[in-house]
């Protein structure tokens, strides 16, 4: 799984800096970037957070359950999903240029932006319909712990987006402005990132067939049991909506900030692509240990090993730690060197690539909270308790809309987005507390027995000391060959490697014995 994820995400990454080089970091790549983040947030409001937080669960007993192995379940269920995904679909790109202003104004200063993204999301709001389809196939192949080909199928949209923003590169003038944009740059684009997905989402049915699935529409949904999915739904469907408020608030400030400087790369396209870099190490190693565990973790709730769920949960965080407190470090120390040698190129300069440099460093040691909360949100989901997370979105968003509406009032253009990213990293942390205080309530006992504690102190330890060695190491190169292409490649290579070496070196003499076990869980 985790090998799967790392080339979807190397290949994502190579599409992202493509679409960087061909749409920059300003006012027009953010056209493209709030409307390519419509589908997506439709999509996970929709049925997205029910499908996985509540329906794998579900999927397992049904088949330990069910006579039949639960099949009639999950043929109830998926037609159930494609149908709202359907309805769903169709009533969003009829109510495009509604959806868009919740996310952008529409003044006259503005209506030209405004009216761009509108068009581009009438092309990319289909994607809610095969996102889901790669939902649901996905967790039906994980209730039967076939993990690989979920984790491998977003290759296929990465490489139908690097094709596009390649040929695009190649063959078009690439524009500087939104006024520069054709209707057949529109369709190019729109088009290709909606294939993307689709092609991602219709690969999964061969292999969900190989599996023993065989979709059979069934609309006797009345007494079939999926009361209490959807019960459980509802909570998860009020965390969504929570997360979605905080979405919006902070895309409307960034996209504030984008149509004051439309050329610096303050605004949202620059958060967007800071949060993605800084999610890598997350999406690699916490998701994949999530997706193997919530099986599990959910069979040993059902039959009441308490001491095993918290075990799995405590080990699981050490063993995801040895990557995501030195990469929280890495961003921290090299956030400009990393930005400049991934996006400085084509219509984007060192320039206004360096305030997103500055926002990876704002989100930076937040990836610690961020992803220890990711993790011990997944033990309530265990118990089939989608209510207490709901709440602690609420109060993690409470945190992040203040904090922004702070940097939004308080904070110049240049620099009011990234104290957002400074925000949403501080919100993460007040969510982790709370996350784990009424985790313990709900165990019956505490995570750490002081393994847990002991673990993060040596390893905050490695990465503060890696951190320096980067840092200078990185500063060192950047003096002798400037910031240019050649100094930022240098000085971002430099600096890691010096980074991880001080890390390993310090957590060998430490003692943290979770380098052993990195490879997965034993």
């Amino acid at each position: 799984m985790a090998g799967g994820t790392v080339v979807s995400r190397a290949t994502g990454l190579i599409r992202q800096v493509l679409q960087g080089a061909a749409l920059g970091t300003g006012l027009l790549a953010t056209t493209y970037n709030t409307a390519n983040t419509v589908p997506t947030s439709l999509y996970t409001l929709l049925i997205g957070g029910a499908l996985n937080a509540v329906l794998v669960p579900q999927l397992v007993r049904a088949r330990a359950t069910h006579a039949d192995g639960g099949r009639a379940y999950e043929q109830r269920l998926v037609t159930l999903v494609v149908s709202v995904l359907a309805v769903g679909t169709v009533l969003a790109v009829w109510a495009a240029p509604e959806i868009v202003s919740l996310y952008l104004r529409d003044t006259p200063k503005e209506h030209a932006a405004f009216r761009l993204t509108v068009v581009f999301a009438r092309f990319l709001l289909p994607q809610i319909f095969f996102y889901g389809l790669f939902a649901i196939y996905g967790q039906v192949l994980n209730a039967r712990e076939k993990f690989g080909a979920m984790m491998w199928t977003p290759v296929l949209n990465n490489v139908v987006l690097v094709t596009m923003f390649g040929i695009y590169l190649g063959m078009m003038t690439v524009p500087r402005t939104v006024a520069d944009v054709t209707d057949a740059q529109v369709r190019w684009l729109g088009v290709g990132t909606t294939l993307g997905i689709a092609v991602q989402a219709l690969a999964l049915v061969p292999f969900a067939r190989a599996a023993g699935f065989r979709f059979r529409p069934r609309f006797d949904w009345r007494g079939a049991g999926l009361g209490s999915g959807v019960h459980a739904a509802k909570w998860t469907l009020l965390f969504v909506l929570t997360n979605l408020v905080g979405l919006t608030v902070v895309t409307n400030y960034a996209n504030a900030a984008d149509t004051r400087l439309p050329d610096a790369g303050v605004g949202y396209t620059a958060y967007s692509y800071a949060q993605t870099i800084w999610m890598l190490p997350q999406s690699i190693v916490t998701v994949s240990l999530v997706t193997a565990l919530l099986p599990r973790m959910s069979r040993a709730a059902a039959e009441g090993r308490i001491a095993d769920l918290r075990g799995d949960l405590s080990r699981a965080l050490r063993v995801s730690g040895v990557v995501i407190v030195p990469a929280a470090f890495l961003f921290t120390a090299l956030g400009p060197d990393i930005a400049a040698l991934l996006f400085a190129h084509g219509a984007a300069d060192a320039a206004s690539a360096r305030p997103l440099g500055h926002m990876l460093q704002a989100f930076g040691l937040g990836l610690v909270p961020f992803s220890a909360q990711y993790l011990l949100l997944r033990g309530f989901y265990a118990f089939e308790d989608t209510r207490t997370p709901f709440f602690m979105a609420v109060w993690t968003q409470a945190v992040n809309i203040a904090l922004a509406t702070a940097c939004h009032l308080l904070l110049s253009a240049r620099w009011a987005v990234t104290g957002m990213a400074g925000a949403y990293a501080v919100s993460y942390l007040v969510g982790l507390v709370l996350t784990a205080r009424l985790l313990a309530r709900r165990t019956g006992g505490r995570l750490d027995d002081g393994t847990l504690r002991g673990t993060y102190t040596k390893l905050l330890c490695a990465g503060a000391g890696g951190a320096a060695a980067g840092w200078a190491a990185a500063r060192g190169c950047a003096g002798v060959l400037g910031d240019g292409a050649a100094g930022a490649a240098l000085a971002t290579v430099a600096g890691t490697l010096a980074l991880a070496l001080v890390f390993l070196l310090l957590a060998r003499l430490l003692k943290v014995g979770e380098l052993r076990r990195l490879p997965g869980l034993r």
